[in-house]
């Protein structure tokens, strides 16, 4: 459907996440509607995929699709981690050409604006850009420096009139279009990178007041999101079947740089390097079972890494929904290999980060002063809230206080929107 609209009218809202990305668009007093980013999908995953045979470039799901029919060429993900990295200013080779990082995060960009282009019938010019309450933990200048980056992505893009608001509390903006009554809120924003949490005073008598900084009593954020949950497993599921944590020939464990870097989804492709697979293949005489080492090295030389990460992350998503024991196949790599994911080894390798997560949800609580020491709700959103063992965590440390589920993907991208109304 074409929108017809004239910029300047509207503002376009960007929630440009670490695993997935979404996009909403409102005319000046209009609503926030999502627009479909791939069919009738609202969000798209945040991943670029450089076709080495036909030297064309691909987006989301598409991307994701050739790399794993084993398109040659190159896969980028989890871009926004690279906000705030001295990684961002390096280059890569892709297709025999040097590229840039940031210009990488900058073509993902200008393919939003174009999709919104499209739907729209208008290049928007006005935009709203999501950002974790910390892209970078304990370091204000690299934060900054961060913020900064994105919006030099965005000018590059065309946009013009450039405007950021904390991705938990355009949340909360998007919740507060529901209420009916005065609520005071813990937004807890999950996504692939960070876990942001905000409590604040949302309700129908309150959304027009044209400064809300008042009503945020509180935000405190940490670097633990979706991706870190999929590395802890993969380190303890998947890299054991390819030598993490075996004892060599002196009983020595394996060195074990290259197995975090193959459980890290943006710097899985440091590892197809020909100094990082020399180096890995120099890592046999480290092992006692080297079929464990043939494995490490199909990995590497196949390029399997991306792979086996996707595998990974969709496992869990398999074992929190069902609640129930999974396999994650990996006959690619050898014959009738598997790796296991049971409900209990969920539960023991998120442990730590949840807690420290729940206590990231516990400070913010604690700092806003409430009368009765609790919200009056917890509003779940980014992709990651949606995890089992997440919510039990969150029920365990706030008893008897409800848990809405909101938008997981599309929530952030309409309250950007509304935050500019």
């Amino acid at each position: 459907m074409t929108v017809a609209t004239q910029d300047g009218l509207g503002t376009l809202g960007i929630d440009f996440g670490t695993s997935n990305s979404a996009i909403a668009w409102a005319s000046a007093q209009g609503s926030a509607q999502l627009i479909p980013l791939e069919g009738d999908a609202l969000a798209m995953p945040t991943a670029v995929f450089y076709n080495a045979e036909e030297g064309s470039t691909h987006f989301g799901r598409e991307a994701v699709t050739h790399y794993l029919e084993g398109t040659e060429g190159r896969l980028m993900r989890s871009l926004k981690s690279l906000l705030g990295s001295p990684l961002l200013m390096e280059t890569t080779v892709i297709n025999n050409q040097l590229v840039n990082f940031s210009d990488i995060i900058t073509t993902y960009l200008a393919e939003l604006r174009k999709r919104a282009a499209q739907h729209l019938g208008t290049a928007p010019t006005r935009v709203v850009l999501g950002r974790p309450v910390h892209f970078v933990d304990d370091d204000a200048e690299r934060d900054a420096q961060a913020e900064a980056s994105l919006r030099q992505a965005a000018e590059a893009v065309g946009f013009k009139d450039i405007a950021f608001q904390l991705e938990p509390i355009a949340a909360a903006l998007d919740y507060e279009q529901r209420l009916t009554r005065e609520t005071t809120v813990l937004v807890a924003d999950i996504g692939g990178g960070t876990s942001d949490f905000t409590v604040v005073r949302l309700g129908p008598s309150l959304m027009h007041k044209p400064n809300r900084a008042d009503d945020v009593l509180a935000t405190t954020g940490v670097h633990i999101g979706g991706t870190d949950f999929d590395q802890k497993l993969s380190l303890g599921q998947v890299m054991p079947l390819l030598g993490y944590g075996h004892l060599g020939p002196d009983k020595r464990e394996v060195p074990n740089r290259v197995f975090f870097d193959l459980a890290t989804w943006h710097l899985i492709n440091w590892q197809y390097q020909p100094k990082a697979v020399a180096q890995a293949k120099a890592l046999q005489v480290n092992y006692s079972d080297v079929r464990l080492h043939d494995r490490l090295m199909r990995v590497l030389t196949e390029r399997y890494g991306h792979h086996m990460a996707h595998d990974v992350e969709q496992a869990k998503i398999r074992c929190s929904q069902t609640n129930s024991d999974t396999a994650i196949d990996l006959s690619y790599l050898e014959a009738n290999l598997v790796a296991s994911l049971s409900t209990a080894e969920l539960h023991a390798h998120l442990a730590q980060l949840l807690a420290s997560t729940v206590a990231c949800a516990r400070d913010c609580v604690q700092r806003a002063g409430l009368t009765h020491g609790k919200p009056d709700a917890i509003y779940l959103t980014g992709g990651s809230s949606a995890l089992r063992t997440f919510q039990q965590a969150l029920q365990t440390e706030f008893g008897g206080v409800p848990l809405v589920e909101g938008d997981l993907f599309g929530g952030v991208a309409s309250g950007l929107v509304y935050s500019r109304h």
